[in-house]
């Protein structure tokens, strides 16, 4: 069998590794960035925040286009600069409308670059050990988010500064810019026959050249599951501050959620590696559903017992993050298998820009709809809604989802 850990693809992790160490060091902080240097109320903050989303949802499409269309290194190497310059936009915005569109716009580089690094990754892996290295992949995104704002919510305690946080972000991401400038990639999907051909495929263009329309039922089933997470991550810190009385604990919950994930990865790589992948899908889903709907209600149940609430509380409380790290951890490498198994080779790019599409839709209803819902109903009635729409894609999968993908996977 063929090796897994060769010298590019320990590189492309790496970069990721930066990539999202620089994007989570700042997520759980930036509602109250928003909140207190600007007085944003929740609505606002919502808004503001799902514009990122929203922009990465726009540019991944064309960013999937551009990475099946031109040297792939080449594309990768202009997004990450991108990405990383944008840091130094939030030191400059000095207004929350300023602050708006840089946050606004950051979200191009960010969702082109994410689907350029990962399917470089997939490039510099051998087909024999492509699903298991996959699901490996995601084990740089789960450190980041292990370790980032644990990192940052440290940082912010000590400093009092975000000033602080946004150039920490900005170095992070040009080291990942140097890592991944020393990773050395075949052009064997850019050839020049197919770039002599670029502008008869341009011309007309189809909807398959920027969204995996064969894999459309996957991508709507991604989007209840991005909503999910989209509320969470985001409203979690005030949720805890304003309704549990937990001050201290996002980081922590980060944490128990990427050793979940990490976990995850590591038990289901066999599972990968045989081409479970349906099964892989099931087990998360229902695992991250159990955790979502412990997560809402504890706190409900401690409250109609009166009986050590607080202890209900914690339990409910790091008991999900566990329980929906390991659940993510299964289901994220299976889908994204699943959408890769229906693409032809050359579709690589495609593929995972409409994984990521569906993910990001999900993301931005929920950061957008999150923060609507806790403003006219309170962050009580966002959270039943996230437990909801997530027991809608579970439904959804198992009636639907899982039996389209058998039917419409492709064979090597």
């Amino acid at each position: 069998m063929e090796a897994l850990w060769n010298s590019n693809y320990i590189k492309v992790m790496a970069a990721n590794f930066s990539l999202f160490f620089a994007f989570y060091v700042l997520t759980p902080l930036l509602p109250l960035y928003l909140s207190e240097t600007f007085g944003a109320t929740k609505d606002m903050i919502g808004l503001v925040l799902s514009g990122y989303t929203i922009t990465a949802l726009l540019v991944r499409p064309f960013s999937g286009f551009m990475v099946d269309s031109f040297p792939r290194k080449t594309v990768l190497l202009v997004c990450f600069v991108a990405f990383a310059i944008f840091f130094g936009g939030y030191l400059a915005a000095s207004s929350l409308l300023l602050f708006t569109i840089v946050r606004t716009l950051h979200g191009g580089p960010f969702g082109a670059l994410t689907v350029a690094n990962s399917t470089v990754a997939i490039d510099v892996l051998s087909s024999s050990r492509r699903n298991e290295g996959i699901g490996y992949y995601g084990l740089s995104n789960n450190l980041a988010m292990a370790i980032a704002p644990t990192v940052g919510i440290f940082i912010y305690q000590q400093t009092q500064s975000f000033d602080v946080l946004f150039w920490i972000a900005l170095i992070v991401a040009f080291l990942g810019l140097v890592v991944d400038s020393t990773v050395r990639l075949e052009q064997k999907d850019c050839s020049s026959s197919k770039l002599n051909k670029l502008h008869s495929k341009f011309f007309p263009l189809s909807l398959d050249r920027f969204f995996l329309v064969r894999g459309w039922v996957l991508g709507a089933n991604m989007v209840f599951f991005g909503f999910s997470f989209g509320v969470l991550s985001n409203y979690l810190a005030i949720y805890g501050k304003e309704q549990l009385g937990i001050t201290g604990g996002t980081g922590t919950y980060f944490m128990l959620c990427s050793i979940g994930l990490i976990l995850s990865r590591l038990q289901g790589g066999k599972a990968l590696r045989q081409g479970r992948l349906t099964h892989n899908a099931s087990e998360g889903m229902l695992i991250s559903l159990v955790g979502y709907t412990i997560f809402i209600l504890m706190p409900t149940v401690s409250q109609q017992l009166n009986l050590q609430s607080v202890l209900l509380i914690d339990i409910g409380y790091y008991g999900s993050a566990l329980l929906i790290g390991l659940g993510n951890g299964h289901m994220w490498p299976a889908f994204q298998n699943m959408m890769i198994s229906m693409a032809h080779h050359n579709e690589r790019g495609t593929a995972n820009s409409t994984i990521l599409i569906s993910w990001d839709i999900g993301v931005g209803l929920g950061i957008l709809l999150g923060g609507v819902i806790a403003e006219h109903l309170g962050y009580g009635m966002a959270f039943w809604t996230v437990a909801a729409v997530n027991a809608t894609g579970v439904a959804l999968y198992f009636v639907k989802t899982r039996g389209f993908f058998l039917q419409h996977q492709l064979k090597e």
